[in-house]
């Protein structure tokens, strides 16, 4: 969170509008209290990249492996 003064963000507004549509948010002050909050109207949408959750999920070598629990009710052939 970015946090200017009014006459700051009158200077710089366009550099202000860039960061907060690349997800910042922007907080407008004016006698030292918060005024207004720059955020963008359309959500940002961030695509994941390819790739960016490998490793975060493992699996077990007897993860199809009947359970115990359930014998009773396999049919044995």
């Amino acid at each position: 969170m970015q946090q200017v003064t009014l006459d700051e963000a009158s200077q710089h507004l366009s550099d202000l509008i860039e960061a907060a549509l690349g997800g910042d948010e922007i907080i407008i002050m004016k006698d030292n209290q918060a005024m207004v909050k720059l955020i963008p109207v359309l959500p940002v949408k961030i695509r994941p990249k390819f790739g960016s959750a490998k490793g975060m999920i493992t699996m077990s070598d007897d993860f199809d492996a009947p359970l115990e629990e359930f014998k009773e009710y396999q049919i044995h052939i």
